[in-house]
């Protein structure tokens, strides 16, 4: 047997990774126009201690799906599989292509030829499979992260990147190794139909939201909200200057807010341009800075490793994302009653679908 499922297409962000180009594939394959889902909501959520060192990590509070956090303001959903072996593994994959569903799997580059890292860095990433052909034994893969790979690849290649211990074995084996594949799989759903398209109208109602996020108060449990970013990122430099290796945890817990902070500002100056409202292209520039801050705070995280940056360093880079978060905020909360003014085009929800999270936030 030999199945292609159609409709499957790369897509890309420069500052996001495989979560979100893997992700954006499935929702857009069911529908679901990838920056508005991806890009709807700003937020910072992270339980500490909770990084695990794959490339597609992601915080998510207690019992919301992968997916539902990405894109609380869309009715999605994932859910990850967990195969007892490799033979389970792929004839669950094999299942869900032949039904015309594509799907996600968790891979170790060392394993994977189009992969820069084969046979020299071990790194967990994800990649999507949406085809095989079983008379040539093989499967096919598309890897949107650079170099971009649409293809086909031997079982036997796909299943030892699938079932990879990904131990890190010498130094260039950072960020990303030492948590073991196991033949994970991710599904995504989508239930029923989704938001339109995220209007003036319907956007200022996914910012509030997003503005109530950042005002959560802290617990004490989770980094949430602009609170629990100032604690997380004043708890690293204390860490770092008491001599505790910070490098790998805020490198990728960084990873993932880099990237919902560049989408959020993508979105907004793309709802700006098609509905002719300059305020919300000032609003994507000034979330796009904010952004900036992450690339270069990822970058220093790494360099910690070596003891090149040191805790002062490390502050004046907070202070300087801190603030510009602070003043992005501000200017979004100061823009609402205008897209608020904004009509609504006929057919527009009434209001986003319910919070999948329990106090708001997500990411």
């Amino acid at each position: 047997m030999r199945t292609i499922v159609p409709g499957v297409r790369a897509w890309r962000h420069d500052l996001a990774g495989c979560l979100h180009s893997c992700a954006a594939t499935l929702l857009e394959h069911r529908g679901v126009p990838a920056l508005e889902a991806l890009g709807s909501r700003w937020g910072f959520y992270y339980p500490p201690g909770d990084f695990r060192q794959e490339e597609y990590y992601l915080p998510c509070p207690p019992g919301v799906p992968l997916l539902s956090a990405l894109a609380p303001f869309h009715r999605v959903s994932s859910r990850w599989h967990e195969p007892a072996d490799a033979r389970q593994g792929w004839a669950d994959v094999r299942e869900r292509v032949a039904s015309g569903t594509p799907v996600a799997v968790a891979v170790d580059n060392f394993e994977l030829p189009f992969r820069p890292a084969h046979q020299d860095v071990h790194a967990n990433h994800l990649v999507i499979v949406y085809g095989f052909d079983d008379a040539a034994g093989t499967a096919r893969v598309l890897d949107a992260v650079p170099p971009r790979f649409d293809g086909d690849l031997p079982l036997e290649v796909l299943a030892a990147a699938r079932g990879s211990g990904n131990e890190a074995r010498h130094e260039r084996d950072m960020f990303f190794a030492d948590s073991a594949i196991g033949h994970r799989w991710l599904e995504a759903t989508v239930d029923g139909g989704t938001p339109g398209p995220p209007d003036p109208g319907v956007l200022a109602r996914r910012l509030r939201r997003n503005l109530d996020g950042f005002a959560a108060p802290d617990d004490g449990e989770a980094y949430e909200g602009l609170s629990g970013l100032t604690a997380f990122l004043r708890d690293t430099e204390a860490r770092l200057a008491a001599g505790e290796k910070i490098a790998d945890e805020l490198f990728v817990v960084a990873g993932g807010a880099l990237a919902t902070t560049a989408l959020h500002a993508d979105l907004l100056a793309h709802v700006g341009r098609t509905s002719g409202i300059p305020v919300l292209g000032e609003l994507g520039r000034t979330v796009a800075r904010v952004a900036h801050h992450w690339t270069a705070l990822r970058i220093l995280a790494a360099l910690t490793r070596d003891g090149d940056v040191t805790a002062e360093r490390l502050r004046r880079r907070h202070d300087a994302l801190l603030g510009d978060t602070e003043r992005a905020l501000l200017r979004i909360e100061s823009a609402l009653p205008a897209l608020d003014a904004e009509p609504d085009p006929p057919g527009a929800p009434a209001a986003p679908p319910p919070d999948p999270f329990p106090n708001h936030d997500r990411r």
